[in-house]
């Protein structure tokens, strides 16, 4: 009897768990398909890591959060910035060094993992958020994809078919106890 109680509060622990990852990634999904930008939440953009120049804190794959926005030449050594390299891509990187004040303040940045700083300095004006130390491992890869075409659709597919294999197996399970239960009680015929 103890044995079902605990398969059954697992059960609903793991299908919670389960549908609260698929709506906060759908919600996150969404949310950066109707705004047209990178997925935020509660102010912080969400970035997917691509390399592994800044392992081993942090992983290739893995989500990263930054603020954006904010006086861009306010930075120090040692934290932690994401640039614009060019116009399609964004790098996040250690800041090593602060050349020049105000208006002309550049950052020499380096990749913890890598062996020598970056070879341009970065312009305060390319600088576009701070990491704040928020990482997930490995979930970036699932966000690469669910903003894929692929992915989009998946996100809207897989949750149905999952959910209504969900209320199959409910209902088959609830028909089965009935049919027990109807054949403890039924008493026996005598002639």
């Amino acid at each position: 009897m103890k044995t079902i109680k605990v398969k059954k509060w697992l059960s609903n622990i793991v299908t919670t768990v389960l549908f609260a990852t698929l709506l906060f990634m759908a919600v996150v999904v969404i949310s950066s398909k109707a705004s047209g930008g990178d997925p935020s939440f509660l102010g912080y953009q969400l970035k997917t890591v691509l390399s592994g120049s800044m392992e081993p804190r942090i992983h290739t794959g893995s989500i990263i959060a930054v603020k954006p926005g904010g006086d861009m030449t306010r930075f120090k050594k040692g934290d932690v910035i994401t640039f614009k390299a060019s116009e399609n891509k964004l790098i996040t990187h250690r800041i090593n060094k602060v050349e020049g004040s105000g208006s002309n303040t550049r950052y020499v940045t380096k990749g913890d993992n890598n062996d020598a700083p970056d070879l341009e300095p970065v312009l305060a004006n390319n600088a576009v958020a701070e990491y704040k130390g928020f990482t997930v491992p490995y979930v970036g890869y699932g966000m690469e994809f669910a903003q894929s075409k692929k992915g989009t659709t998946l996100l809207m597919i897989v949750p149905g078919i999952l959910l209504l294999i969900y209320s199959v197996v409910t209902i088959w399970k609830a028909f089965r106890e009935i049919e027990v239960t109807k054949k403890e009680e039924t008493p026996p015929v005598s002639n």
